[in-house]
């Protein structure tokens, strides 16, 4: 019997990687939903492909663009996810969260009752509500698997199982993006066309400046902690240029384990698919060049100093991290649209979230998603406001 998955946010990186994988497996795979935000053109091409009978497009506009466009079609357009109870009347396999941004965490809490597996990719939703996430886990009884390759790795290593007690210490890499050797001060020259060249992944814009900032690691770690129930002191970040070694874990017995693989995102993606089952995918040969030179070392904070960010981090899940996400977002956008340059970006992320205001937060646990989106339209509106 086929296996029925649903991909949140099949558009993007992971969800296209995702169905890349699928393609060549149809005969175990039924897919029953399809998502994107405003590429119509794209899912329905998707959905002809694939023979998917459901289709969630959650802009307004693009949903009744495709309604008018596609009225003959049989395929059936929902435009919000309150509709998977509709979809879904039981159980299915697995579901796919691969929808970026914040806006990721309300179908993430829709969807967890109605699976067997959820693989989230949506490091937003864990950042900001993983105690919302985890309890519902716990409640319908569902699998979950990461999917960030750093995440993915510490997942594996452990065997599925979450021995924090016997780990000594966890390092996540970062390959420093394209600066990684470029002297800081020429960093206020950086231009939005030089952060979005990354040497190893295929990314979208925002993650890819993330990257750029290592920004996108201080999110790691967060997402680390709060996944493996662990104290920040027990998560390190080493920069490594070549991204292929994605997590190391050294344990109290003495013992070390290091995973490592290409910079591909479809290997970690086939493996949360078919986790715990004998399967097999062609993949390079093991690159002994790269793994004699590995050059893992600790993270220069002067010319990354948002790392910092983690030293005063709280040890629950706070509306901080709502904020912070919400700052970072706000900023990086301007950056691409050439408002602010990449010195500009990195300060202002550093002195917004260091305010008496945003830092309050720390101490304040989300009650629910609303409480997090309230949070969060009110801190962008505060900074359009400002005017920055």
């Amino acid at each position: 019997m086929k296996k029925k998955i649903a991909i949140l946010g099949s558009t993007g990186s992971i969800g296209e990687n995702t169905l890349k994988i699928l393609k060549r497996d149809k005969k175990n795979f039924e897919i029953n939903l399809l998502t994107t935000n405003r590429n119509v053109n794209k899912i329905f091409n998707q959905a002809r492909e694939f023979k998917v009978k459901n289709l969630i497009i959650s802009d307004l506009k693009s949903y009744q663009k495709a309604k008018s466009k596609f009225k003959k079609s049989k395929i059936k357009i929902y435009n919000n996810f309150n509709s998977l109870d509709k979809i879904f009347k039981n159980k299915i396999d697995i579901i796919m969260n691969s929808i970026s941004g914040l806006s990721g965490l309300e179908p993430t809490l829709s969807s967890i009752k109605l699976t067997k597996k959820i693989i989230i990719a949506n490091k937003e939703a864990i950042i900001c509500g993983w105690n919302l996430i985890d309890k519902e886990l716990k409640k319908y009884g569902t699998k979950f698997i990461p999917v960030d390759s750093e995440h993915f790795s510490i997942f594996s290593l452990l065997n599925n199982k979450n021995k924090n007690e016997f780990i000594e210490k966890i390092f996540i890499t970062a390959s420093g993006g394209p600066f990684i050797n470029l002297p800081i001060k020429k960093f206020k020259k950086i231009k939005p066309k030089d952060a979005l060249n990354h040497p190893n992944w295929k990314m979208g814009k925002k993650i890819t400046i993330d990257s750029a900032t290592l920004m996108n690691k201080v999110f790691e770690v967060i997402e680390a902690k709060k996944i493996f129930n662990l104290s920040y002191d027990k998560i390190s970040i080493l920069t490594h240029p070549k991204s292929y070694v994605h997590a190391i874990i050294k344990f109290e017995n003495g013992l070390t384990k290091i995973l490592i693989h290409e910079p591909d995102m479809k290997i970690p993606i086939y493996n949360s698919i078919n986790f715990s089952k004998n399967k097999s995918m062609k993949t390079q040969t093991l690159n002994l060049k790269v793994l004699n030179n590995l050059q893992l070392k600790d993270v220069d904070t002067k010319k990354f100093p948002l790392i910092k960010l983690l030293n005063k981090m709280p040890n629950y899940t706070s509306l901080f991290e709502t904020a912070l996400i919400t700052i970072n977002d706000y900023l990086v956008f301007k950056f691409l649209d050439n408002k602010i340059n990449f010195h500009t970006l990195i300060n202002l992320i550093n002195r917004i979230s260091n305010t008496k205001e945003i830092q309050k937060l720390k101490k304040i646990k989300p009650k629910n998603i609303d409480h997090i989106y309230r949070l969060r339209n009110y801190v962008s509106l505060k900074l359009d406001i400002l005017g920055i």
